[in-house]
């Protein structure tokens, strides 16, 4: 009975989501300009200190999955776009006992600082996915770092500290060059992924559901992306799916854990 009361209320929330859910990043990047805030106002200090990045003994310096023995799995996301889908997500995943990863872009933090508390308060993990979403491993070294430590500092600024995991943008792999600069800014691990959703080509709900199906298994890692309705409408069935298979959605350092 409990079993089919969850999985009954995903079904529902599924209308609910799609109905707030507004398209926020195109080919990764926002859909549209950012509403215009007061840069000059100083950023609300957080409470407490944010969980720091972790060191994981024994696995590589890129993390593409965790174990294979475990029923975890880790949804991970792109934190951009327009902050109607992050909220419906989150609140989607938080209804059905899931917490996911969100890697956030700074300049989307600059223009929605509240989600970077939202998505803390909701149990999940936050971390960095550079300052402007470029393609950073074409950067010269002193601009990709710039990249990393931008929204690393951003991050610190809201929560007091730089996120648990930096993911390189528009990239699955970090090159070694970047790989090292996220050592040097502090994070032991760069977060990659063996399921890529491709929810961000806009597919419709149920390819992006399809596609996570058919690959996802114990100890995946799942890309997935903030700010597209398609995933807003997709999550219900992922999640009741994971379920029927016996497995949880857990951040990621849950899943290495």
């Amino acid at each position: 009975m409990i079993e089919t009361d969850r999985r009954g209320a995903l079904r529902a929330g599924a209308g609910l989501a799609v109905a707030s859910a507004l398209a926020g990043c195109a080919g990764g990047s926002a859909a549209g300009p950012a509403p215009a805030r007061d840069r000059t106002a100083p950023a609300r200090e957080a409470p407490h200190a944010a969980p720091a990045p972790g060191r994981f003994p024994g696995l590589p310096d890129q993390i593409a999955h965790g174990p294979r023995d475990r029923d975890r799995v880790a949804l991970t996301f792109h934190g951009q776009g327009d902050p109607a889908t992050a909220r419906s997500l989150l609140s989607t995943a938080e209804n059905a006992g899931a917490r996911i990863t969100v890697l956030a872009v700074g300049s989307w933090l600059d223009a929605h600082p509240e989600l970077a508390r939202r998505i803390l308060d909701g149990g999940h993990d936050l971390g960095n996915h550079t300052h402007h979403h470029v393609t950073i491993n074409e950067l010269p070294e002193a601009e990709a770092y710039a990249e990393i430590t931008g929204c690393a500092e951003r991050l610190r600024r809201l929560t007091g500290s730089i996120g648990t995991w930096f993911r390189p943008s528009r990239a699955e792999r970090a090159t070694p060059l970047v790989a090292r600069l996220a050592h040097r800014a502090g994070y032991p691990h760069v977060l990659s992924y063996d399921v890529d959703s491709l929810d961000f080509t806009s597919p419709g709900a149920p390819a992006v559901t399809r596609k996570i199906a058919s690959e996802v298994r114990a100890g995946s890692v799942v890309s997935l992306h903030f700010g597209y309705a398609d995933t807003v409408a997709a999550l219900p069935a992922v999640l009741e799916e994971l379920d029927r298979r016996g497995l949880r959605a857990v951040t990621t350092t849950e899943l290495l854990t």
